[in-house]
């Protein structure tokens, strides 16, 4: 049995919401977890009033291909694969009580991240039911805080 060591970070997100007519951005400064296994990198933490997601936790999952997968649980809970070049279908409830399927098509991934932190960013178009609803970009930078943590 191999040990995951999940360590204490801070997190830096800029996320940025474009369409046709307006342009959000939205920062967000947090402490998360990060754990690496052989290439995979694994992010939690919590969003916060200033996102709009109060009460959700967030999981970022990048693979060793650079597939990002985001697992959003709480008040809304969200599945979004985001894979450079490909357009994946994903559910999103809201908290008043209905879902829907979001087409997320995935301009670029960059992937910058290493053990002790790094860059990742990843942009993104999605729609409803085929209809244009807005780019997004995130710009997510990852610094070691001095606590570390052996899991196994």
């Amino acid at each position: 049995m191999s040990k995951i060591k999940e360590k204490d970070v801070y997190l830096t997100i800029k996320s940025i919401q474009s369409d046709d007519d307006d342009k959000d951005t939205i920062e967000l400064f947090t402490v998360g977890k990060m754990s690496t296994d052989n290439g995979k990198y694994t992010f939690k933490y919590n969003e916060s009033k200033a996102t709009g997601f109060e009460g959700s936790k967030v999981t970022l999952n990048i693979d060793e291909n650079n597939m990002v997968t985001l697992i959003r649980s709480g008040k809304t809970n969200a599945n979004l694969i985001i894979e450079q070049g490909k357009k994946h279908h994903c559910h999103y409830s809201t908290d008043f009580g209905y879902g829907f399927m979001m087409g997320i098509s995935t301009e670029e991934v960059k992937n910058e991240l290493t053990e002790n932190g790094g860059n990742l960013y990843f942009k993104y178009v999605v729609d409803i039911n085929s209809s244009f609803l807005s780019v997004n970009e995130l710009f997510i930078n990852v610094k070691q805080t001095n606590n570390n943590i052996i899991k196994s």
